[in-house]
């Protein structure tokens, strides 16, 4: 199959928590705990809020909040603007809990690089692996 410039590849990770949803969008959503597994942030749980994630490695993803169904859907946009444009990412992050009997489902989608964005397709499909492994260690301690 041909993909034509302007198709988009996205990365999904998926994982089991044996936590409820409750416990992991408080740490989707609170700032002191995103930070933790995530990155620093000035995150707000409305939509329309613009916030930015500040990477230990110095970058700044600009985001905004496009999605809040509490305890079930966080989208988010995930835009870093680069020195070189041909490194530009502009991108939707998206986290789906789905209530088990165990715990929860959680599925996290990034959608939005291009053909030509290899590295930074394969680098987002590493960092989602560790985030969700720092995440795992952030709700399994005790409230």
């Amino acid at each position: 199959m041909n993909q034509t410039a302007t198709e988009t590849r996205s990365v999904t990770v998926e994982r089991e928590f044996a936590h409820a949803p409750e416990k992991l969008w408080r740490a989707l959503t609170q700032p002191h705990l995103i930070e933790e597994w995530l990155m620093k942030n000035d995150f707000v749980p409305v939509v329309g809020h613009q916030f930015n994630l500040r990477g230990d490695w110095g970058g700044v993803l600009d985001c905004e909040v496009l999605t809040v169904e509490p305890n079930r859907t966080l989208s988010y946009t995930w835009n870093f603007k680069h020195e070189d444009p041909a490194f530009d990412l502009t991108s939707v992050v998206t986290f789906t809990l789905t209530a088990t009997h165990a715990g929860t489902h959680l599925r996290v989608e990034q959608e939005g690089f291009r053909p030509d964005q290899e590295q930074a397709f394969g680098g987002a499909r590493f960092g989602w692996q560790k985030f969700l492994e720092n995440l795992e260690q952030v709700v399994a301690r005790p409230d």
